[in-house]
């Protein structure tokens, strides 16, 4: 455990809790001992005095358990510390000769924050301690390390919610997210996240900055995985949305660019028409029981984009499920959102290209689909 500095880790501490495990240890040997002789001394005779014995020898493992999981804290503690040091220092290396390390270091912060059972006040003391929201914040934009610092973004949110979605919203993270993710499905990806964590107040922060033109443009984005999670992404915005939000994801042609997607023969069409569980909606529940994007995919995958592409259909009905989760979604007051529904039917027969692809759409908008 020790490195050869006094400042990388308290040796008095993990010394004296190793002392203590050692003679409690000592004591429960002793206690184990004791009961095939409770029939003498002071613990009695018979079956009281084994009663005794074994009552003294469960409290003693208690305590050795006790004192084991401090030593298993304080080694994780200094595992914390050491990789977190390691991480910090190889992006702030000049040259982006860390990358490679930086890559490995990221995957593994990743891992420990969304491991974490329960919050660690240690964890969370050298997070802060070391600078590790601005050291990865400033290498979003590096393509050597971006994705994984976007990956590390949102775990930092979703370890303590209450430290990291201020800096989110009053730093530059978001804008650097948006500008990596026309080369990569990671930041999307992460984006996602951040909207599924922070919710309102994250939607409203990209219309304020004026974002949102720039992600539903990804709906044409040449890359399939990039286009899958721009829908996932407009879906959630439409469940969150306020009203100035959801009517400038429709200003921005969204209403078009989804029907340019379940136009596509290989991976668009109808719900009606398709028979893999991708596009049965089930809906999911969230802390409130709220049903959350009940047409929203759902895949468990390390690489989202292309778990999806699995599906036969991801731009299924997309229209429709978007005036759903508007529909379903917490945003909007129930008369804004019979105006938006009857927005998004006129913008649908506008951006048909036929009569029966116009009845199509409106008949599903109105009644849904059956799968």
């Amino acid at each position: 455990m020790y490195t050869g500095s006094t400042t990388d880790i308290d040796v008095s501490t993990p010394s004296k809790i190793l002392s203590a495990l050692r003679r409690l240890l000592y004591r429960l040997r002793t206690l184990s001992c004791s009961v095939d002789l409770c029939g003498t001394g002071e613990e009695g005779s018979g079956v009281i005095g084994s009663l005794r014995a074994r009552c003294r020898r469960c409290a003693g493992r208690r305590e050795v358990a006790r004192v084991a999981g401090a030593v298993a804290g304080e080694i994780q503690a200094w595992i914390d510390r050491e990789t977190i040091a390691r991480l910090v220092a190889a992006l702030r290396r000049p040259g982006g000769g860390g990358a490679d390390d930086a890559r490995a270091l990221l995957a593994e912060l990743e891992a420990r924050l969304l491991s974490v059972g329960r919050f660690d006040p240690r964890l969370q003391r050298a997070l802060l301690r070391h600078g590790v929201f601005s050291a990865v914040e400033a290498k979003l934009g590096d393509p050597a390390v971006g994705d994984g610092c976007a990956a590390a973004v949102l775990a930092l949110v979703r370890f303590n919610k209450d430290v990291f979605v201020g800096p989110i919203l009053m730093g530059s993270a978001v804008g650097a997210l948006v500008a990596s993710a026309f080369g990569s499905p990671a930041p999307l990806r992460a984006l996602n996240g951040l909207v599924a964590a922070i919710r309102s107040p994250f939607v409203d922060e990209l219309h304020a900055r004026g974002e949102l033109p720039r992600l539903v443009a990804l709906l044409c984005a040449p890359d399939p995985r990039v286009r899958v999670l721009a829908l996932e992404f407009a879906l959630r915005v439409g469940y969150y949305g306020r009203k100035e939000v959801v009517d400038a994801l429709l200003a921005e042609g969204l209403v078009k660019r989804l029907l340019c997607l379940q136009r596509s023969d290989d991976l668009g069409g109808l719900l009606a028409d398709a028979d893999d569980s991708y596009c049965s909606p089930k809906p999911k529940l969230d802390a409130k029981g709220d049903a959350l994007l009940a047409c929203l995919p759902v895949w468990r995958c390390k690489d989202d984009g292309a778990a999806a592409l699995t599906s036969d259909r991801p731009f299924a009905s997309a229209v429709a499920r978007f005036a759903v989760q508007v529909e379903v979604g917490v945003g909007l007051s129930p008369r804004e959102k019979r105006e938006t529904k009857l927005e998004i039917l006129r913008r649908a027969r506008e951006a048909a290209v036929s009569p029966a692809e116009e009845a199509t759409v409106l008949a599903e908008v109105l009644w849904g689909a059956t799968p």
